[in-house]
């Protein structure tokens, strides 16, 4: 059975978080410039990222985090029926994140001061800005070695693993506390509790033919399922699948 996947967050926090994972993910995948316009969506991933590095403190925010899920871990050194191996084995890997978030640079520091950057970000956020007429700068860029190009998307990427590396552990520890459960939505329409929980993720069989529209807080949530062809709301009983992540 085909089934498409949906996540949806809590808390304003981790909208945040799954917004970066994606512009992250965008980034690596088209760093490699495999075509010829893969340059546009590696830049708009990056400068979006840097317009929340300038709205959000985010080192500090995920600086917490990663410290409470530590905290969390550490409280089960030597609780029986908890495999102390594998347990010491994440909190080297915790410990390893955590301290060089730390020591990290505050996100996107270098990248504001790299000069063809900025020479580039302002008008790149224009409507067609990044015609050769705009950015001269870009254009020049475009047009040097395959070999140089990536090297410069490696380097400035370099500058964001602290940040990559303690999101995508947070985002995955988070992630494995829940266990997917089947749920039935009546009408259409499901309804649930989620105290203090961070991301509700969704397995849903595509022969209903529907997406889901949540809302919710930490607290509790209620999915509505939309027919895809009609955008109305289904009536017909819906099984899916359903994760809740603290």
């Amino acid at each position: 059975m085909t089934t498409h996947k949906f996540e949806h967050p809590l808390n304003e926090k981790t909208r945040i978080y799954l917004r970066v994972e994606a512009l992250l993910n965008q980034m690596f995948q088209s760093s490699q410039f495999r075509d010829a316009i893969q340059h546009q969506l590696f830049f708009r991933s990056l400068f979006d990222l840097l317009e929340i590095f300038e709205q959000i403190q985010l080192k500090s925010e995920l600086a917490k985090d990663i410290e409470k899920q530590r905290q969390t871990y550490r409280s089960w050194l030597n609780v029986e029926g908890v495999d102390q191996d594998m347990l010491l084995t994440l909190l080297q890997e915790v410990d390893g994140v955590h301290r060089s978030l730390m020591n990290a640079e505050r996100f996107g520091q270098s990248l504001k001061d790299d000069r063809f950057l900025s020479a580039i970000r302002q008008r790149f956020n224009l409507p067609g800005g990044s015609c050769c007429f705009d950015l001269p700068a870009l254009h020049y860029w475009l047009h040097l070695p395959f070999e140089h190009k990536v090297n410069d998307a490696s380097e400035w990427m370099s500058t964001l693993k602290p940040l990559s590396d303690a999101l995508h552990l947070w985002l995955r520890l988070t992630r494995e506390t829940g266990n997917y459960r089947d749920k039935m939505a009546q009408a259409g329409f499901y309804q649930g509790d989620a105290v203090d929980a961070n991301i509700i993720r969704l397995s849903i069989p595509m022969e209903y033919g529907v997406y889901p529209m949540i809302s919710g807080h930490k607290n509790r949530f209620a999915i509505k399922f939309i027919e895809f062809k009609s955008g109305q709301a289904s009536t017909q009983d819906v099984a899916f699948q359903l994760a809740v992540c603290s």
